[in-house]
């Protein structure tokens, strides 16, 4: 059987070689920037934390457009999802849809290198590095809260999350 000729792709193949990806780095992280919306036709958004022992990585957030994937490469991730806090281990993926409030830090005790793609992408790679300044004080949490829209990264209250990481103290 004669397979038919594909359309064209939306975009052309997208190579990131590790050692050539811009990194971002805050006290507690490392993140790989390997493809921005831009470069997608805004398919996705994919970046790689590596988060040092215990490091705390976002917030409760959610977003109004895009799903979030996570993909655990090694260590542990502890993560919430709606208000259930659990554990992603080396190998776990999990979705996250718009709408579903989520954080992530490295679990207790623990280091954790994480695969993140958004879908669909919309140039997320200025608020990565907005946060690496704000981390390292080199600006206002205030930028990211006026952010929030142009980001689709919106904060909110979760008393789960915040037991969470009282218990591991």
């Amino acid at each position: 059987m004669t397979q038919k000729i594909p359309a064209a792709a939306p975009f052309p193949p997208l190579l990131t070689r590790h050692d050539e990806a811009e990194t971002c780095a805050d006290p507690s992280s490392v993140m790989r920037l390997l493809a921005d919306s831009d470069g997608t036709a805004d398919g996705f958004t994919s970046y790689r934390s590596t988060f040092a022992e215990g490091a705390v990585g976002a917030p409760a957030h959610f977003h109004t457009k895009a799903t979030e994937l996570f993909f655990v490469i090694s260590g542990s991730l502890r993560v919430l999802v709606g208000e259930e806090v659990t554990v992603l281990n080396a190998g776990d993926f999990l979705a996250v849809p718009p709408h579903t409030p989520h954080a992530f830090a490295a679990a207790p005790g623990c280091e954790a290198d994480v695969l993140f793609v958004f879908t669909p992408g919309m140039g997320r790679f200025d608020y990565l590095r907005l946060l690496g300044r704000v981390m390292r004080g080199e600006a206002d949490f205030q930028e990211i809260a006026e952010s929030a829209e142009r980001f689709d990264n919106h904060y909110v209250d979760s008393p789960a999350w915040r037991a969470a990481l009282e218990s591991a103290e």
